[in-house]
Order: structure tokens, then sequence, then C-alpha cells
């Protein structure tokens, strides 16, 4: 008996879809990350992108648990000097929603060229309307808040 490991002629890739209305964001990332890799399935092998593609409608509806509004704090440098740029979830959530959802999804992906090819297959929108509804995408129950 030898090993099944995935090659590009037979992975068969399908299309989700996951309303945020309500969600707690955490753990729905890591659901959305799992399905994005391919853990779900059968056939996952770690050296090959096995995952489907997954649509996130209302992110700007996500739910954040605790204090975390207030507390937590996501940071970036510009470049150059002096370039530390903070912004507090509350007002991430409020002016960019689709980047929070894409920050916590990306963190639970692998650091490297094979989690970046996984990234390119989520596809986050703000409100309830997008743009793919000729793939027929399912849709993907995830059963945390």
């Amino acid at each position: 008996m030898k090993s099944f490991m995935a090659n590009p002629s037979n992975i068969e890739r399908k299309w989700f879809i996951v309303d945020a209305t309500d969600k707690t964001l955490g753990r729905m990332a890591a659901e959305v990350a799992k399905v994005l890799r391919g853990k779900n399935k059968p056939t996952f092998t770690p050296h090959m992108d096995t995952g489907d593609n997954v649509i996130i409608i209302n992110a700007e509806k996500i739910h954040l648990t605790g204090k975390k509004l207030i507390q937590k704090v996501y940071f970036h440098h510009t470049g150059y000097l002096g370039g530390d740029r903070y912004v507090k979830a509350g007002d991430m959530l409020k002016n960019n929603p689709v980047k929070m959802v894409e920050l916590a999804v990306k963190g639970m992906l692998p650091h490297n060229r094979l989690g970046e090819q996984m990234f390119n297959k989520l596809h986050v929108y703000a409100g309830a309307e997008h743009p793919h509804t000729a793939q027929k995408p399912e849709v993907l129950e995830i059963s945390v808040r």
C-alpha cells in the first residue's frame, strides 16, 4: 500500500461562500484557513495547494469578543524612519473590514510561497454582493458564533 500524494492533475477545487454576519473573527478565520489549505479533504498533501476557493461576504458585520475593539492594535511600518502606524481594531472594522478579515486568515496560513498561493484563493467583501455567482459557490456552514 502506498501513501496518496496529490499532484496538479488530480486536485479538484470547489467554491465555498461564508456569511460572516455575527461570526467571531478568529474562529471563522481558522475554519476558512483550514478549507483554503485543504485540510478538510482526505487528499490533503502538505507540500501541495489542495484547498478550495472561499468567498467571505458581510465582513463589516464580523464580531470580536471581549475588549478587542478597544484594546487590539494592528501595526505596520511604512519603511521610513519613524514610520510606525497603529490602528485599533474598532477603527479598522469601521474603515476597512476586508483587510481585518484578510489579516486574520493570512496569519493562519503558512508563511511561504505556498501560503501566498493559498491566500490568493480568498475573496472578501464588506457587503452581501460578490461577482462570483458564475462559479456557483456552495454555502460553507461554520458552527461558531
